[in-house]
C-alpha cells in the first residue's frame, strides 16, 4: 500500500474519531458537519462519500463500538449459562455480564472506550427521536436476551419492578460516566480515576438489587413475556435477592 492509499484508508478513522469527541462534547444536535470536517482536517466531500449524512456518521460512530460491547456482553452472557448448566444465574452474575463490559470500556483511556462510554451516557440523558429509535434497535437482542435471564434469576420479582429497578440503574450508570465533570465542580477533589470508577458502582448497583420491595404486587409469570426492553430501560439485577 503506498502512502496516497494508506492516508485514504486513514480518512474515516478520523472522521469517525472526531466525531465521536464532538458528539460528546456537543451533543448530536449540537454537532455540525463543519466542526467535524475541521476537526478531521478533512473536507466536507470526504465525509460524504464515507459516511453520507450526520445520521448515518453518528450510527457509525456507535456501532464500532457497540457491536464491540454487544458481543462481549452476549459472550459473558452464554459463558455463564454454559457454567449454570441449565440453572438460573444469580442476579449479580446478570449484573455483571450486562453492565462489567460497559464499565471496563469506561476504564479505557488509550483507545477511545473512555471517550465513547462519556457518549452513551450523554446520548442517554439528551434522547433525540431519531437517537432513541437507533438504540432501541442496536440494544433489542441483547436487553431481551438480559431481561429473560433476571427473570429466571428473580422469579418472585414483579416485572414492573424490575423494569424500573434496570431503570435506576442505567440511570446510574450513565451519570457515573458522563457526569463527572460536573460533580468535581462540587467536589474538586474528588478521584476521578476511571480504572476506579467501576468497582465503586458495581458495589452501588448491588446495595439497589438487595434493596426491599417497596410494595409488593404480584409476582410474575415465570420467563418469556417480552416487553420493549431496549426502549424502557438496561438491564441488570432487581431487587429482593438474598442469592446475590
Amino acid at each position: 500500500m503506498n502512502n496516497t492509499e494508506a492516508r485514504g484508508a486513514e480518512t474515516p478513522e478520523r472522521i469517525l474519531d472526531a466525531a465521536e469527541i464532538l458528539f460528546t462534547e456537543h451533543g448530536f444536535d449540537g454537532t455540525s458537519m463543519r466542526m467535524i470536517t475541521g476537526r478531521a482536517n478533512v473536507n466536507l466531500a470526504a465525509v460524504n462519500y464515507h459516511f453520507g449524512t450526520k445520521e448515518a456518521l453518528f450510527q457509525a460512530v456507535f456501532r464500532r463500538r457497540i457491536d464491540q460491547l454487544n458481543l462481549a456482553r452476549i459472550e459473558a452472557l452464554d459463558r455463564m449459562q454454559r457454567e449454570a448448566n441449565g440453572a438460573p444465574l444469580k442476579p449479580s452474575q446478570v449484573l455483571e455480564g450486562f453492565f462489567g463490559p460497559a464499565l471496563a470500556m469506561a476504564a479505557d483511556t488509550e483507545h477511545g472506550g473512555h471517550t465513547f462510554m462519556r457518549l452513551l451516557g450523554r446520548t442517554y440523558t439528551e434522547p433525540t427521536q431519531f437517537v432513541r429509535r437507533f438504540m432501541a434497535e442496536e440494544y433489542a437482542d441483547v436487553m431481551n436476551r438480559y431481561a429473560d435471564a433476571l427473570y429466571g434469576a428473580l422469579p418472585g420479582v414483579p416485572v414492573s419492578e424490575i423494569l424500573w429497578r434496570l431503570h435506576f440503574m442505567m440511570g446510574a450508570v450513565s451519570y457515573a460516566i458522563s457526569g463527572i465533570d460536573a460533580l468535581k465542580l462540587v467536589v474538586p477533589q474528588l478521584d476521578d480515576d476511571p480504572s476506579k470508577i467501576g468497582s465503586r458502582l458495581m458495589a452501588f448497583l448491588l446495595g439497589g438489587l438487595r434493596a426491599p420491595l417497596a410494595d409488593a404486587p404480584k409476582p410474575h409469570a415465570a420467563t418469556g413475556a417480552h416487553v420493549n426492553h431496549a426502549e424502557s430501560a438496561a438491564t441488570a439485577d432487581a431487587p429482593g435477592a438474598s442469592n446475590a
